[in-house]
This record gives structure tokens, C-alpha cells and sequence, in this order.
């Protein structure tokens, strides 16, 4: 509780996750870094502290901007991207305050998004790459948790969406791995710096029971494991 009250970023490297199966067929920040090289202009929505943003900019020569709701995060994903001379913006990634067309890439990584509003502001032949939770993400949580939200088909809506908006199907694919957390805190961590995932989630009250269920029952030799879901969409403006 106490770790999830001061975290800040958008970076989970040292909890100690492992995977168990095959990571998924994509490298989103390698093909994001090819697109970047070749975009006069790349926006990032919600990027967090900028931790991916940065190392994907590393060799791009366009400017740069990133979008960022979360007050804890802008000042710490600003100073972190103007060392590589792009700017922050706070503001939400549905509504977006940039002029039509006027960027070439659009970047999204577990970013909420709006794909008229992404269509909107490509430029013609410009590109939008997004990696996405998917719906099943940890299902193994919600017989423990029925309240877990359900965020609907996304990949269908956002494929959807991106071609209603004129865009061409590039890449669409989905992927499950399961992986393991070293233990029952690392979960409660996660559950507790994605609020969204489990309205109103209070470990030491409401949800104790069902985390202490959770943890005798799912709990293996190395860990607790759960799966997790992705899916990767790639699409562009006509010129």
C-alpha cells in the first residue's frame, strides 16, 4: 500500500514478473522506433513518465510530443523528454488539442483513445501504432472480484473505428501469455496503481477475504500466476 502511494512513472521492471509462455509475435517499441525515424512529427498519447517515449525517440529527428492526464506523471515525463527535445502536454487522450494533420505518427501504449480523433490528426499517409489491454487481461481476478470492470471488445471497436475513420488496416493481432507475480503484494500493487481495474478496491477492508481466497487458491511454487492479454493495431491515412 504504502510503495503504491508514492509510485509514479509508468515503469513495473522491478516487480518481478515472469513469463511462462511466448512473449507476444510483436516488438511494439522496436517497430514504434522504426516509425519514428521516418515521421516529421510523432505524438505519444498518455505516455506515462515517459519511459517507453524516451528510448523509442533515441535516433528520431522529428518533433516530438506526448500527451499526459495524470498530474503526478507530467512534470516527471517532461523533464524526462526535453532531454531529448520533446514537450509535454496535459490533457486527455479522447479530446485531443492538436490541429488536424499535424502529425505523422501516432503513438499509443495502453492509452485510452478515441479513433476519429486519432484519424483526425494524422497527416495524409501518417501511421497510428497502439498496444492495448486486452478484454481477458487477468480473468482468473474476476471470480474473486465479480465488480472487475469489462472494458468491452476494444480491438474489435478500435479496428472498427480506425477504418470508419478512413484508415487503412496495416497490422491487427491479439496475443495471451501467462505470467507470474512473485507473490500476493505484487498483485495488490498493481490492483492499486490501475484503480480502474477493480472499482473501489480496498485490500484491507472491502477485498481482504477475497484476496486472502485468492492467494490460498491461485498461489503456486513461484508465485501467483494470471494471464495477461494484448493486442497490437496499425493503421494509416491514405495520402
Amino acid at each position: 500500500m504504502k510503495r503504491a502511494k508514492r509510485f509514479s512513472g509508468w515503469d513495473f521492471a522491478d516487480l518481478g514478473v515472469r513469463s511462462l509462455g511466448k512473449e507476444p509475435p510483436w516488438d511494439y517499441e522496436r517497430r514504434a522506433r522504426e516509425l519514428s525515424r521516418e515521421a516529421p512529427a510523432v505524438l505519444d498519447m498518455g505516455t506515462g513518465g515517459g519511459e517507453v517515449f524516451s528510448r523509442i525517440l533515441r535516433g528520431s529527428r522529428g518533433r516530438a510530443v506526448a500527451t499526459e492526464e495524470w498530474a503526478v506523471n507530467a512534470p516527471i515525463a517532461a523533464g524526462r523528454l526535453a532531454l531529448q527535445g520533446a514537450s509535454v502536454v496535459r490533457g486527455k487522450s479522447r479530446r485531443s488539442p492538436f490541429r488536424d494533420g499535424a502529425f505523422g505518427l501516432v503513438l499509443n501504449r495502453h492509452e485510452e483513445l478515441d479513433p476519429a480523433e486519432v484519424a483526425r490528426v494524422l497527416a495524409p499517409g501518417g501511421r497510428v501504432l497502439t498496444q492495448q489491454v486486452g478484454r481477458d487481461n487477468w480473468r482468473e481476478l474476476r471470480a474473486y472480484f465479480p465488480r472487475m470492470a469489462d472494458f468491452g471488445p476494444l480491438f474489435e471497436e478500435y479496428r472498427a473505428g480506425f477504418e470508419a475513420a478512413g484508415l487503412r488496416s496495416i497490422r491487427a493481432a491479439t496475443h495471451e501469455t501467462r505470467v507470474v507475480y512473485p507473490g500476493l503484494g505484487e498483485v495488490v500493487f498493481m490492483l492499486c496503481v490501475a484503480p480502474w481495474e477493480i472499482p473501489g478496491f480496498s485490500p484491507l477492508e472491502r477485498d481482504l477475504d477475497a484476496l486472502v481466497t485468492l492467494e490460498r487458491e491461485l498461489e503456486g511454487p513461484d508465485g501467483l500466476t494470471l494471464t495477461e492479454s494484448r493486442f497490437i493495431l496499425e493503421a494509416q491515412r491514405p495520402e
